[in-house]
């Protein structure tokens, strides 16, 4: 199969499943656990800990950035220490973007929530209905595996959802490439860009792209925001 007929396979395999039998809650636990654990290895100092079908050394352009920040030094650092046996978990039920986030922030600045709220929602839910040639295909259940991918890797944890289906619908170079777009990416190339879902359009491409910037983007709200929660309190 190619990698476009093998994804709409598995997408196809996870519905059924789901209709047959849900997970259980220890077992949607467990699954979270270990990928938010292979989460903090996919990306290392700019090391891919997987094998994928490009390096870090291939076409990296070389920019000069310090001139413009105040601390050259400042950048991505994963929420926890590879090897730690327990890993701290953010869980979305006790504050979420829709039921705390988006009331502090209005009224920290007026009407900044509603803008927010709009971005995250038309950009989760933008779609074609397409994957490639294919048409009428619902792609909730890949966009969804995306986003809760990249709060995953923050350490944010839905309870409700079943991270069985992230490992299923995105490969080990996918998680690398999300992970660079997302915690580094002034490292993203054009062959990364390439080397990904080949058989996509250029328009669902740059969909993923802008769906990973705004995960990260809620993800650092939750955490900024529910400190500033604490901290009124």
């Amino acid at each position: 199969l190619s990698e476009l007929e093998a994804l709409m396979e598995r997408m196809k395999r996870l519905q059924e499943d789901k209709e047959d039998e849900e997970a259980s809650q220890e077992e949607m636990a467990t699954r979270f656990e270990k990928e938010k654990k292979e989460s903090l290895l996919v990306i290392s100092g700019g090391i891919c800990a997987f094998p994928v079908p490009f390096s870090f050394d291939d076409e990296i352009v070389s920019t000069d950035v310090s001139r413009y920040i105040e601390d050259p030094s400042f950048g991505y650092k994963d929420f926890a220490r590879r090897g730690e046996d327990h890993l701290p978990t953010f869980r979305a039920q006790d504050y979420t973007w829709e039921n705390h986030g988006f009331s502090l922030v209005n009224r920290l600045y007026s009407d900044i929530g509603h803008l927010l709220d709009e971005k995250f929602r038309m950009v989760y839910n933008l779609t074609y209905n397409t994957m490639a040639t294919h048409e009428d295909v619902d792609t909730t259940t890949l966009r969804r595996a995306l986003f809760n991918y990249v709060h995953c890797m923050y350490g944010i944890r839905y309870d409700d959802y079943d991270y069985g289906e992230v490992n299923q619908l995105l490969e080990r170079s996918l998680k690398v490439y999300i992970k660079t777009v997302t915690c580094y990416p002034e490292r993203t190339t054009k062959r990364m860009y390439d080397s990904y879902w080949r058989q996509f359009k250029h328009s669902e491409k740059v969909h993923v792209n802008l769906l990973l910037m705004e995960a990260r983007m809620q993800a650092e709200l939750l955490y900024a925001l529910r400190a500033i929660t604490r901290h009124l309190t």
